[in-house]
């Protein structure tokens, strides 16, 4: 067993000072049991805690490190930027370069607004959907998470799902009065909603590609439907794409997918692991917003230098590299050869996959929603994730978290994290 006396002895202390010990709930192990590890470092494929445990990461900051922790291309840039200050509040020249890297990227998107988080991200975009349509509704999907602004925690996944209890206190029940809340790949269910409130539905806001209930894949023609459904009842169709952005394809889910949505959100990534969050569209859209339009949204550290040059960064090593041919790769191995050890241990895994994004779920069924993903048995992944960690692995301490693939793994971690796995499920 892995000694982790000095994270224990950190999270002691951190119980003391913030709430739960975390600044991020699911960090708390809560899902999984147990106490976190405390890590000081990361470089490649890897992440070392403060008791010098090694470990294979198939967390990547949740997404960001899609070149590995640590790319060299990346500390440079910060450092190179850093030197010339770290925030400017007046524009600079970075937030030009982000904006057109990401056009060129994004053909859906004319123009880019920078923001701060996901979370802002797709709470400016939802704003700027009312604003556009001059309507008040909005569809989500029970399972997808797009931040914490109040209207959007209703039936949401990430940290909400890990600890029971979807929607949040302090939310009043008018914040979220406007939120129709649908079962993902329900084609009926879209269709009864727009039946049910005509004329008031501003859109639709859609992870493509689940990621915040584990991992749950699109039925072929659904994410079509959408956007058919969409235009028919003169509502826009927003893709969050804070986690498929730049990581399923150059141009998102939305390349993948063949699909053009009206507004799309993004995140981790373009911020090349600094915090970070963008939105971005049609051109007649994004115009409402001030100071063009009557649509407010502002930040102070929006477009700040050293995100916009960790970003950069890792776009252009993106586009320059074959890291989307070495994600697919890495991500085809994995997945065929945890099917097999799961056949071989005789135990019941549904494992779904896209491209670098994958979710092992504990049930004999397929997963295509919410509902399908709390069957899993999180009391057998509890005792996975403390295998798999033993072993040198980690994985997202919560059944309701995707996994990701770096550029930076190797086919020798494939093998590692294969090899442990056929180990720890013969044990469940």
């Amino acid at each position: 067993m892995l000694s982790h006396t000095k994270s224990e002895k950190l999270f002691a202390e951190a119980l003391n000072y913030i709430p739960g010990g975390v600044n991020s709930p699911v960090r708390a192990f809560r899902g999984v049991g147990g106490t976190p590890f405390f890590a000081n470092k990361v470089s490649g494929s890897h992440v070392f805690d403060v008791d010098g445990n090694d470990y294979i990461d198939y967390v990547g900051t949740w997404g960001p490190a899609i070149l590995g922790h640590a790319h060299p291309k990346i500390i440079k840039a910060v450092k190179d930027t850093a030197e010339q200050g770290t925030s400017f509040g007046i524009p600079n020249p970075l937030e030009v370069t982000m904006a057109k890297l990401v056009c060129d990227a994004v053909p859906s998107v004319k123009k880019v607004r920078m923001c701060n988080s996901g979370t802002e991200a797709c709470m400016s975009a939802i704003r700027l959907a009312r604003g556009f349509t001059k309507r008040d509704k909005i569809i989500k999907f029970d399972g997808c998470y797009h931040g914490h602004a109040d209207s959007l925690l209703v039936k949401a996944g990430s940290g909400a799902l890990t600890f029971g209890n979807p929607d949040s206190a302090g939310v009043p029940a008018a914040f979220t009065q406007h939120t129709i809340v649908l079962p993902y790949n329900d084609e009926d269910a879209v269709t009864a909603a727009f039946k049910a409130n005509p004329n008031q539905i501003a859109g639709i806001i859609v992870e493509p590609v689940p990621g915040n209930a584990g991992l749950y894949v699109p039925k072929p023609g659904y994410l079509e439907f959408l956007r058919k459904s969409t235009q028919e009842n003169g509502a826009l169709l927003i893709f969050d794409e804070v986690m498929t952005g730049f990581r399923l394809a150059r141009g998102g889910a939305q390349e993948r997918f063949g699909i053009t949505p009206d507004l799309s959100t993004f995140g981790k990534i373009i911020g090349g692991g600094l915090p970070v969050g963008a939105f971005g569209g049609r051109a007649e859209i994004m115009d409402c917003l001030a100071p063009l339009g009557p649509v407010y949204q502002a930040g102070t550290l929006s477009g700040n230098p050293l995100a916009m040059a960790a970003g950069i960064a890792t776009l252009e090593e993106l586009a320059a590299s074959n890291a989307y041919q070495t994600l697919e790769h890495l991500g085809a191995i994995l997945e065929a050869e945890m099917k097999n050890a799961a056949i071989s241990a005789g135990v019941p895994v549904q494992f779904n996959r896209v491209g670098s994004m994958f979710c092992g779920y504990f049930t004999s069924e397929p997963v295509h929603n919410l509902a399908d993903a709390m069957k899993s048995d999180r009391v057998r992944f509890a005792k996975y994730f403390h295998g798999m960690l033993n072993e040198g692995v980690y994985f997202a301490p919560s059944q309701f978290e995707a996994g990701f693939i770096s550029a930076a793994h190797s086919e020798k971690d494939i093998e590692h994290t294969v090899r442990s796995a056929t180990k720890v499920l013969k044990t469940l």
